[in-house]
C-alpha cells in the first residue's frame, strides 16, 4: 500500500525493528524466532534462534552449506530482514552445525561473533582438530581406524569457515539488549565450553546441545583446556552442568535438536536413569583381567560405524573416566601409554 515501508527494504526492516523494541520494552518476555536449518549430519536439522531486540542477535548460525545459507536467508526474508542486519552472534559452542555459517555471517554483517573462552581457538585460521589422535592412540584405537576418524572429520571440518573476530565471554557474563540481559550459563560437557543463555525474567533457557530433547548429547573426547595433554572429563561434568540447570528451575528449554522441554524436571531424572543404566553396564563389563576403552566401545556399540564410530570412543572413554571417579573401576596405563580398565 502507498506510504507503508516494505519488510524488505532498509526502511521497512527499520520500522520493524523500532516497533518489535517499542512491543518488547514493557514485557518481560524477549521475541525468541526459531529458524530451523538443514545439515548434512545425521543429527538432522538444528534450531537456531533470532531474538528480535536490539542489537538484533543470532544464536548458533547453522553448517556452511548452501542449503543452510539459503534457508537462513529466506527465513530473515519472511520476517523482513536480511543477513546484514544482524548485530550480534552467539554461540553455544564450535560444533560445526552451530559455528559453520559465523565467518559468512560476520562478513556480511560485521557482527562480533562470541563464544566461551576455552573455544575461541576452535574458530581461528589454525583451529586445533576436532578428532585428537594421542587422545584416542591412549584408548587403544588401532591405527587403521584412528586414520579413518581423522579422515571423516577433515571433511566434517569444511562445514565451518575460520571467523576473523572472535569475542570471549565467560559464565555468568550478560547480554544487554533493549529490554533486559540474556546471562550465560557455562555447561560443560558435551564439549568444554558449551553454553546456555538464560533469560531469568521468564526462566527461559537456550540450551544449545547440553539438553535435547529425544536424545543425550554425546560427552565428545576433548583435551583438558585446563590441564593440557589430559582428557577433559567430559561425563563428570556435564552431570554438574544438568544439576546446575535443575538448581536455576527453567520453566522453558529450547533446544538446537527437536522439540522444546516444559518439565526439565522430569526430563532431568529420565536423563540421569539413562546415564546410570549406561554406567551400570560399563562397571559389569569390565573385566578383572583389563580392557582398553576401544575394546569395551566393540562391546557397547558393536555395529556402528562412520562418524558414529568416533561418537561411540568418545562416550565409552566418557563412562570409564566417570566409573574410575566413583572408584567403581580402576585404571592403569601400560608401558605402551594405553590405558586399560580393570574391575575395582
Amino acid at each position: 500500500m502507498p506510504g507503508q515501508a516494505r519488510p524488505d527494504t532498509p526502511s521497512g526492516r527499520a520500522l520493524f525493528l523500532l516497533t518489535a523494541r517499542r512491543r518488547l520494552t514493557s514485557s518481560t518476555n524477549m521475541k525468541i524466532q526459531r529458524l530451523v536449518l538443514p545439515t548434512p549430519f545425521p543429527v538432522g536439522p538444528i534450531n537456531i534462534y533470532l531474538l528480535l531486540e536490539e542489537p538484533l542477535t543470532l544464536v548458533d548460525t547453522g553448517p556452511k552449506t548452501e542449503e543452510s545459507l539459503q534457508a537462513l536467508r529466506e527465513q530473515l526474508r519472511a520476517i523482513g530482514l536480511v543477513v546484514s542486519d544482524i548485530r550480534r552472534v552467539i554461540l553455544t559452542h564450535t560444533h560445526e552445525d552451530h559455528c559453520g555459517l559465523a565467518g559468512i555471517i560476520q562478513r556480511e554483517s560485521g557482527a562480533p561473533v562470541h563464544v566461551h573462552e576455552w573455544e575461541a581457538s576452535h574458530l581461528a585460521p589454525e583451529r586445533p582438530p576436532r578428532v585428537h589422535e594421542e587422545l584416542l592412540q591412549g584408548a587403544g584405537v588401532p591405527a587403521e581406524e584412528l586414520a579413518q576418524m581423522v579422515e571423516r572429520y577433515l571433511v566434517v571440518r569444511s562445514y565451518a569457515d575460520p571467523v576473523e573476530h572472535v569475542a570471549p565471554y565467560r559464565d555468568g557474563d550478560e547480554f544487554l539488549f533493549a529490554s533486559g540481559s540474556i546471562r550465560v550459563v557455562h555447561t560443560p560437557g558435551h564439549t568444554p565450553g558449551s553454553s546456555c543463555l538464560y533469560r531469568e525474567s521468564s526462566r527461559h533457557l537456550l540450551a544449545g546441545d547440553t539438553v535435547l530433547k529425544s536424545v543425550t548429547p554425546n560427552p565428545v573426547l576433548s583435551p583438558d583446556p585446563t590441564h593440557p595433554g589430559q582428557r577433559f572429563p567430559s561425563l563428570t561434568r556435564y552431570l554438574d552442568s544438568l544439576a546446575r540447570l535443575r538448581s536455576i528451575s527453567p520453566t522453558l528449554l529450547q533446544t538446537a535438536h527437536g522439540g522444546d522441554i516444559l518439565d526439565y524436571e522430569e526430563h532431568h531424572h529420565r536423563l540421569l536413569r539413562h546415564v546410570q543404566k549406561r554406567a551400570d553396564r560399563v562397571v559389569l563389563l569390565t573385566p578383572k583381567e583389563g580392557i582398553t576403552a576401544w575394546e569395551m566401545s566393540r562391546l557397547l556399540f558393536p555395529t556402528v560405524d562412520g562418524l558414529h564410530r568416533f561418537l561411540a570412543i568418545s562416550e565409552t572413554i566418557a563412562h570409564l573416566d566417570h566409573a574410575v571417579t566413583q572408584r567403581k573401576i580402576q585404571r592403569e596405563a601400560a608401558s605402551t601409554l594405553v590405558d586399560r580398565y580393570y574391575a575395582a
